[in-house]
């Protein structure tokens, strides 16, 4: 299965916004004085000032908002450990994985004898889950009959409730769907950890994508986005892949 990443909305003309921002700090000029004295000329040299000078607040005025379609229950727990963001996730308690998809590693999708196994893995937590559900959801039904409720209703909260426990038998494999906002600032952070060639293979495909889609509306925003080694010396100290020049020429290439 192929990820999917859509950007669906931002905040409009975030350049200029964000340098209207930083220069109301200095500025005794109104706040709408100063945006529409702000041209894209203007405001493209304003952002590369406050690159310069480390200056991070106020890109914090611009947000990004993103679907993100295609992607494994593995890579929700490690891109919602970037907690200045929000999520909204496709829920396995309310929603049935009636025959769920699943993200197949690269590596393993490379190998017959791994793919096989692999494959039929995924076969045999469908058939568990199935099962579980069905078990669990006869007996909700029975108590929630006994409990009063019309057989309809009954069935109902049965089948919901049944799939709360049986979802612990689905992998870290089964898909999954997002919808992810992150402002400029925590997106740079999390280009900077997640596009590292150290970075899970996964994650890091989903990062760059992202990074492509912000920098098609933005670029002088994010033109020095992308691992530490981008815009400095590799902060992977001996861990780091020895190939900075040749990640600084892919990332500025976007």
């Amino acid at each position: 299965m192929e990820h999917k990443v859509t950007l669906l909305a931002y905040t409009p003309e975030p350049q200029r916004i964000i340098a209207g921002a930083a220069r109301l700090c200095y500025s005794k000029s109104g706040g709408e004085e100063l945006i529409e004295r702000i041209d894209d000329e203007s405001a493209a040299e304003f952002i590369d000032m406050l690159s310069d000078l480390g200056h991070q607040s106020p890109i914090e005025h611009a947000s990004f908002t993103f679907l993100i379609e295609g992607v494994s229950r593995s890579l929700l727990a490690q891109i919602t450990r970037h907690r200045i963001a929000s999520f909204s996730v496709r829920s396995q308690r309310y929603v049935k994985e009636g025959q769920f998809e699943y993200v197949v590693p690269p590596e393993i999708a490379s190998e017959p004898e791994a793919l096989t196994i692999f494959t039929k893995s995924m076969e045999d937590a469908q058939k568990s889950y199935n099962a579980l559900s069905d078990i669990l959801e006869k007996k909700h039904f029975e108590t929630f009959i006994a409990q009063g409720k019309p057989e309809r209703e009954a069935r109902r909260a049965a089948s919901k409730k049944a799939i709360e426990d049986a979802r612990f038998v689905l992998p870290n494999s089964c898909e999954t769907k997002m919808i992810v906002t992150m402002n400029a600032r925590s997106l740079h952070n999390f280009f900077r950890l997640r596009c590292c060639s150290r970075a899970q293979w996964e994650i890091r495909a989903v990062a760059v994508d992202m990074l492509k889609e912000v920098k098609r509306v933005t670029p002088t925003l994010f033109k020095n986005a992308g691992p530490g080694c981008v815009s400095g010396a590799c902060s992977e100290g001996k861990m780091t892949c020895g190939r900075a020049a040749e990640m600084r020429a892919f990332y500025r290439g976007l």
